[in-house]
């Protein structure tokens, strides 16, 4: 069964399928406001949050803070550097089987699941030393 979408969410989720990687409610409210569908900021808020609710859409927050909105089509891995920001994304995932266990035992239906690793990168692990060594 299809919920029923308020206007702004089908066109927060139209612009979400045309962009690859995850984007900032503000990007959002920008990028609307650009293709002439402008919305209050409350309203692109809101219309997330209903979204995610839905599980039709994921938010990932970042080492900053910022939350980052995306479809909710797949699960995301990352490895995410503390000191330079870059996030690198990993394939592999070691959680499936735990998630389909946890559905069965917690009769819980998961939307999705983030798995992410922090820590330094290599070119930032390299400065560090540099640093060190002097």
């Amino acid at each position: 069964m299809r919920a029923i979408r308020t206007r702004s969410q089908e066109r927060i989720l139209n612009l979400l399928k045309t962009i690859k990687q995850g984007i900032s409610a503000q990007d959002i409210y920008v990028e609307l406001r650009n293709l002439n569908q402008s919305m209050g900021l409350a309203t692109v808020y809101r219309s997330l949050e209903a979204l995610k609710l839905e599980g039709m859409v994921q938010v990932r927050t970042l080492a900053n803070g910022e939350a980052l909105y995306s479809l909710a089509q797949q699960d995301k891995h990352h490895l995410t550097c503390l000191q330079c920001g870059i996030s690198i994304p990993i394939n592999q995932c070691p959680v499936h089987d735990l998630e389909d266990k946890l559905e069965a035992n917690h009769k819980f239906k998961i939307f999705y699941h983030t798995l992410e690793f922090f820590g330094l990168c290599d070119q930032c692990q390299s400065e560090q030393a540099a640093q060190i060594g002097h």
